[in-house]
């Protein structure tokens, strides 16, 4: 998969959410970057100082199977038998770090492609953001608004009923009720 122009779409598709974090699985960049997963992970331990734990994490097993469940991850294993480990994660400072482990023109011109896909999410969560406070508002106002309607159909409907409708009896003197002199 490794190509000097990979698309926009196909790296959107592999950024995940894990902890509430967005990140790139280790076989994924692998992949993008034309390397076996093995020499990725190889590069990051010769260098472990460079990704601290909000680097790189590795995932684990409910981890993976969420991801697996949710037809992000293809199998565990494959024709060769499988990893042994368990997938890393890597955050955006993490993938941007493995730059400076992975110096082939393809890794650097698919690492611009990465840094510029993870912007994009972040600028899209905030358009989202921004969304959600316009509808938050939006809300509140028709609710202001739905108060002072049905007052005014409140008040209409008394008008049209008139004075002393619904009342059990008239206020005031009645000629039944005089005294004969």
């Amino acid at each position: 998969m490794a190509s000097e122009n990979v698309s926009k779409s196909v790296i959107d598709t592999h950024i995940h959410l894990v902890r509430g974090v967005s990140v790139m699985l280790d076989v994924d960049l692998a992949a993008l970057y034309g390397v076996s997963p093995g020499a990725l992970i190889q590069g990051v331990r010769r260098n472990r100082s460079r990704f601290p734990a909000d680097f790189l994490f590795q995932l684990t097993n409910q981890e993976l199977m969420n991801l697996k469940s949710q037809s992000v991850i293809s199998s565990f294993g494959g024709k060769h038998g499988g990893r042994r480990h368990l997938n890393w994660a890597f955050t955006e400072q993490g993938v941007a770090m493995l730059s400076s482990v992975l110096r082939s023109v393809i890794a650097v011109r698919v690492n611009i492609e990465i840094m510029r896909a993870f912007v994009r999410l972040r600028r899209a969560g905030l358009v989202s953001a921004q969304v959600m406070s316009l509808v938050e508002d939006l809300s509140k106002r028709v609710d202001a608004h739905d108060a002072v309607i049905t007052d005014i159909v409140e008040s209409i409907r008394q008008i049209v009923e008139g004075p002393g409708s619904g009342r059990a009896r008239p206020i005031g003197f009645t000629a039944d009720l005089a005294c004969d002199d």
